[in-house]
């Protein structure tokens, strides 16, 4: 099997180079020799996974393993996805997904300097694998845009009707064409995802950093992405959550969801994977799974399950609590068949209330807290394999909950954020390839706008801050 980049061109998945597997849809034909085989199956987070060897004589001609589904997380409304994956052929993507145990795949057309992918399995309309398109609707690819820029940052556009947005990148090397000017901010293609229906994440989530602080101010992304990078033992990396847990201590929402950013057989499809709950009053489809993208009821994970509630209320809703606050109840449960659990976390507005450890496989609790603030709430899960460190294996999204008269923007992180912005703003001023003088006003206008709207807001609240030179303004100076 080859595993270099943009070389993935059969169904195969190599993992660090030394263990080399292949994707069969149930059945196969395979050459083995006569003596001990060695056989290994998996198949997603709920199937519990086969070792086993085979005594193979003259005799033997056909070889029947079972699997087991030990965990029903899919029974209860969950279904699964990948929110990041390149290269692939539909039904490459398909047959992987499905063989991984992911609902959806979501194939990115991308452009890469002057190479353009997947650009040709684009159609703005068609879910392969869904009733409509003569397939049983249980697993799914469908495919949409990541559109990016070298210094601005990544954006995956998912599920969008209509017309390819379209410059997919733009800004120069080595993203797009050498000498390209920067065309479109990652607000705008956002914008334009929106209005055709689609879902919008941050990719690979905080880098590259410098406009996610605009589009997220702005109100134009529904999810930050978990990346695994092809790494099975890396975890949800903690520099991804720190900077997520800036914008939730701003009053900010957005939801978590897991991507790989498949581009070799070197990462498989699902390493690490959107769990989203659907309301089983509608059932599934790609369209019921963006609305609940949208409305945060999701978890990431790497390999534990994951059931969260706080005071009956799933991920991503929202709790109005009077001035005087009040206390919530919060209950959970966590089980896993393939990484080892050790404990779970309660996170409240970044910081860890509750700690419990739980056994490998399963555990489940409550807790009751007071919120005295406007706050956000979140599960998280730790784990490892025998022979490897301690990692983040799983978190949800947050509730938010908000307490009459309690402004919810932390000061220090707001000034981050803001901070971030006046660099996206003076990139576009000074350094990136400039546009045209209507397009160029354009974007400077967009990014003016996510800079006015939380420095109101810090100044409503007397927070200090300092800008940079094409931001500073008198009032900093009286």
């Amino acid at each position: 099997p080859n595993n270099a980049w943009f070389e993935d061109y059969s169904v195969d998945f190599v993992h660090r180079g030394l263990h080399n597997c292949t994707y069969i849809p149930g059945e196969t034909i395979i050459k083995v020799p006569v003596g001990e085989v060695f056989i290994e199956i998996s198949k997603g987070f709920e199937i519990k996974p086969v070792r086993k060897v085979i005594d193979i004589t003259a005799g033997i001609n056909e070889v029947t393993v079972e699997i087991e589904k030990v965990l029903d997380w899919r029974g209860k409304g969950w279904v699964t996805a990948d929110t990041h994956v390149h290269f692939l052929s539909t039904e490459s993507a398909m047959l992987e997904g499905s063989a991984e145990g992911v609902n959806i795949v979501n194939l990115l057309a991308s452009q890469w300097g002057e190479l353009m992918t997947n650009v040709g399995d684009f159609d703005g309309k068609t879910t392969y694998g869904s009733k409509e398109a003569g397939g049983d609707g249980e697993y799914l690819v469908r495919v949409g845009t990541e559109n990016r820029q070298h210094v601005m940052g990544h954006i995956s556009l998912l599920g969008y009707e209509g017309s390819m947005i379209v410059p997919m990148t733009t800004g120069g090397a080595n993203e797009s064409a050498i000498g390209d000017p920067i065309e479109m901010l990652l607000t705008e293609w956002a914008q334009q995802c929106k209005k055709q229906d689609g879902v919008v994440v941050l990719p690979h989530f905080p880098e590259p950093r410098l406009e996610n602080a605009a589009s997220i101010v702005n109100g134009s992304i529904d999810g930050v992405e978990m990346t695994s990078m092809g790494n099975l033992y890396g975890g949800i990396h903690p520099y991804s959550l720190t900077d997520w847990y800036r914008y939730l201590n701003c009053g900010y929402f957005v939801a978590a969801v897991g991507g790989t950013d498949k581009m070799s057989a070197g990462t498989a499809v699902g390493t690490v994977r959107t769990y989203a709950k659907i309301d089983k009053n509608i059932g599934f489809s790609y369209d019921a799974w963006k609305e609940s993208v949208r409305k945060g009821q999701t978890f990431v994970t790497y390999g534990p399950l994951v059931e969260f509630l706080v005071d009956g209320n799933p991920s991503g809703s929202r709790i109005n609590m009077s001035i005087n606050g009040g206390t919530v109840d919060i209950t959970w449960e966590v089980a896993s068949i393939t990484i080892p659990m050790t404990r779970v976390e309660l996170i409240v507005n970044g910081e860890v209330k509750e700690s419990v450890a739980v056994s490998k496989w399963e555990g489940s609790g409550n807790w009751k807290f007071k919120v005295a603030k406007s706050s956000w709430v979140a599960l998280l899960v730790r784990g490892h394999y025998e022979d490897k460190p301690e990692i983040i294996t799983a978190h949800t999204s947050p509730v938010m909950i908000k307490v009459k008269d309690s402004k919810m923007l932390a000061a220090a992180d707001a000034l981050t954020i803001l901070e971030q912005i006046e660099g996206a703003k003076a990139y576009l001023e000074t350094i990136g390839t400039r546009a045209e003088d209507k397009a160029y006003k354009r974007m400077k206008m967009v990014l003016e706008s996510a800079h006015r709207a939380l420095h109101n807001r810090m100044h409503a609240l007397g927070y200090d801050h300092i800008h940079t030179p094409t931001t500073d303004h008198p009032e900093h100076h009286n």
